[in-house]
C-alpha cells in the first residue's frame, strides 16, 4: 500500500517515521522549507526508541504523480483548506483519506471535496513537538491511533488499512464506532481547552480557586451538544472525563492554552466554535461554551491587531 503522509510535523512525521521504520512504502508531502530540512534526514527522539531516516522519500505538491492508496492527514485545523488543495491530486478512485484532527468540521470538508466513501474516521493520542532543529520529540510513551468506517462496522478495505498500519512501533486499531469515539474526544478537548484558556490555569489551579464546578459544567454543556447531534457520550467515558476535570492538584492544561501563552495561532473555531454552532439554540447567552468561545475570539482579535492584521 502506497502511503502519503501530509506534512512531516510532530504528529504526521512521527507516525510516518514509525511506518518507514516498519518497512512500509511511505512518502511525505511537504512544503519546500521542510523538504530542505528533511534532505538532511528525519530524526525522531522517543522514550520508546529513536529513529533516524537518512533519506526519507519526500515530494512537494508540484511533484505529486498518480494516486496513493492511503493519505494520512494530521495538520492543524487552520491549515486544512491549504492541506486539502495540496494533496487533492493524490486522491484517486480507490484512495482513502485518514484524518487525525480533533473535532468534526474537517470530516465535513473532506466529505464535500472527495466524497464520504473515500474518507475514514480517525483519531490519535500522542504528545509530540518539533525542536529548533526540526527533529520530532516524542514526549511520553503514548502513541496510538484508531480509525474506522464513518458508517460503522468492518469492511474489507478497512482491514487492508489496518494491515498497512499494524506492526509498526505504535498502537493502531480499528473501531466500529469511530464517529462516536471522535465526538467523545471532542467533548473532552473542547471542555478542557475552553476552561483552561478561559481561566488561564491548570485544572488543579481552578479547583484550588474554589471554582471546581466550572470545568464539570462546561463538560456537561459539551456532552449535551454531542447528544443533540446523535452522539451521546457513553457513561464510562463521561465518568473518566469528570474524574480528569475534577482532580485536585492536576496540572492538566489544553495544548490550546499553551498556544495562547506563546502568542500562537489557535483552533478556536474548529474545537470550540463549531461545537457551539452545532448546539444551536440549546445553549443560552450565559452558556460557558459561549463565554469560552468569546474569550478565544477576543484573543485572536487582539493577536491580529498587534501583528498588524497578519495571519500565521
Amino acid at each position: 500500500m502506497r502511503i502519503l503522509v501530509i506534512g512531516a510535523g510532530a504528529v504526521g512525521g512521527y507516525f510516518g517515521a514509525r511506518l518507514v521504520e516498519a518497512g512500509r512504502d511511505v512518502t511525505f508531502l511537504v512544503r519546500p522549507a521542510r523538504a530542505a530540512l528533511l534532505r538532511q534526514g528525519l530524526v525522531v527522539k522517543s522514550p520508546v526508541g529513536d529513529i533516524g531516516i537518512e533519506a526519507p522519500r519526500i515530494v512537494t505538491t508540484d511533484q505529486l504523480a498518480g494516486p496513493y492508496d492511503l493519505i494520512l492527514l494530521s495538520c492543524k485545523a487552520y491549515d486544512l483548506d491549504d492541506a486539502i488543495a495540496s494533496f487533492a491530486a493524490a486522491v484517486g478512485p480507490d484512495s482513502f483519506v485518514l484524518p487525525l484532527l480533533n473535532g468534526m468540521a474537517h470530516v465535513d470538508a473532506l466529505n464535500a471535496r472527495f466524497g464520504a466513501a473515500r474518507v475514514l474516521g480517525g483519531q490519535c493520542t500522542i504528545s509530540a513537538t518539533l525542536d529548533d532543529a526540526g527533529h520530532i520529540l516524542h514526549l511520553n510513551d503514548m502513541h496510538s491511533m484508531s480509525f474506522g468506517e464513518q458508517q460503522g462496522g468492518r469492511s474489507e478495505r478497512l482491514m487492508r488499512v489496518a494491515a498497512a498500519l499494524s506492526g509498526a512501533r505504535f498502537t493502531a486499531q480499528t473501531s466500529e464506532t469511530i464517529l462516536l469515539d471522535m465526538w467523545e474526544k471532542w467533548v473532552f478537548i473542547a471542555a478542557a481547552a475552553g476552561m483552561t484558556c478561559l481561566m488561564r490555569a491548570a485544572i488543579g489551579d481552578i479547583i484550588a480557586a474554589g471554582a471546581g464546578a466550572l470545568p464539570l459544567m462546561l463538560l456537561d454543556e459539551c456532552a449535551a451538544v454531542a447528544t443533540r447531534n446523535g452522539f451521546a457520550p457513553r457513561t464510562p467515558v463521561l465518568d473518566r472525563f469528570r474524574a480528569m476535570l475534577s482532580a485536585a492538584g492536576s496540572v492538566l492544561t489544553a495544548s490550546m492554552l499553551r498556544d495562547v501563552e506563546r502568542g500562537g495561532r489557535i483552533e478556536a473555531d474548529h474545537i470550540v466554535g463549531d461545537l457551539l454552532r452545532r448546539g444551536g439554540d440549546q445553549l443560552g447567552p450565559q452558556a460557558l461554551l459561549r463565554i469560552a468561545y468569546a474569550h478565544l475570539k477576543a484573543y485572536e482579535a487582539r493577536r491580529a491587531r498587534e501583528s498588524g492584521g497578519r495571519a500565521g
